[in-house]
């Protein structure tokens, strides 16, 4: 057996106080999971209705969403989650923690998600459409059957860059009390009196969980791209 005691690396991380904490830290890995997912598959549904309301020929639908798309992209997701937290109590409105974080980061990510689809949407040659027109589909099985379906190929990078952003950016959750991995890992920095062993310690379950992502990130794009010659 490895004896890891008093081991530590020019006092930046100790690794017998890191194994020690480990479970404890980890604890917080199933809540960062969920608010990620959450909010990742409230991100995706929205995202898509406003890229198609982004795209549209109607000003009603077109203008709503290039406001709702700029308000997010230029403000601070800690700020709306400050809001969405301690702020609607205020009018009434109360939130739990993690029902805030999933409309925090689900309602932001939406915005970057739309400018995704909205670019994969347009990449797909107009003509498609037209044909699938000729046919007889209607918009809506024209979009499920054959637009989508392209676009969603072309999208894979993007949106998993989108997703590792929610799965890093939970860690600002912490702020409104959600248990996830760094609210763990402050609270263990606070017992332990060494807050730089814990934050090191997060960051190295932060790399091997994105890297998971990752990975299913290549196996989609490869399982899409036999399809394309």
């Amino acid at each position: 057996m490895i004896d890891f005691k008093g081991f530590s690396f020019g006092g930046l991380f100790d690794i017998e106080l890191a194994l020690e904490n480990l479970p404890f830290v980890l604890a917080g890995l199933p809540m960062t999971v969920a608010v990620s997912f959450a909010a990742m598959a409230l991100g995706l549904l929205l995202g898509l209705f406003l890229a198609l309301a982004r795209s549209s020929e109607k000003k009603l639908l077109r203008w709503p969403a290039r406001v709702y798309i700029s308000f997010m992209r230029g403000t601070p997701i800690l700020v709306f989650l400050f809001i969405l937290y301690f702020g609607l109590p205020v009018a009434g409105i109360e939130l739990s923690a993690y029902v805030a974080a999933v409309l925090g980061f689900g309602l932001n990510s939406a915005a970057y998600i739309a400018e995704v689809n909205r670019s994969a949407l347009n990449s797909v040659p107009y003509g498609q459409w037209e044909s699938a027109h000729a046919l007889g589909f209607s918009y809506w099985q024209t979009l499920r059957r054959i637009i989508l379906p392209q676009t969603f190929r072309i999208a894979i990078p993007p949106l998993t860059n989108i997703f590792l952003d929610i799965v890093k950016a939970t860690s600002l959750a912490a702020v409104i009390t959600v248990p996830e991995l760094f609210q763990k890992a402050q609270i263990a920095g606070g017992r332990t009196f060494d807050t730089m062993t814990m934050y090191v310690l997060v960051a190295l379950i932060y790399w091997p969980l994105c890297s998971i992502i990752s990975y299913f990130q290549e196996r989609l794009e490869k399982r899409y791209s036999r399809f394309v010659k």
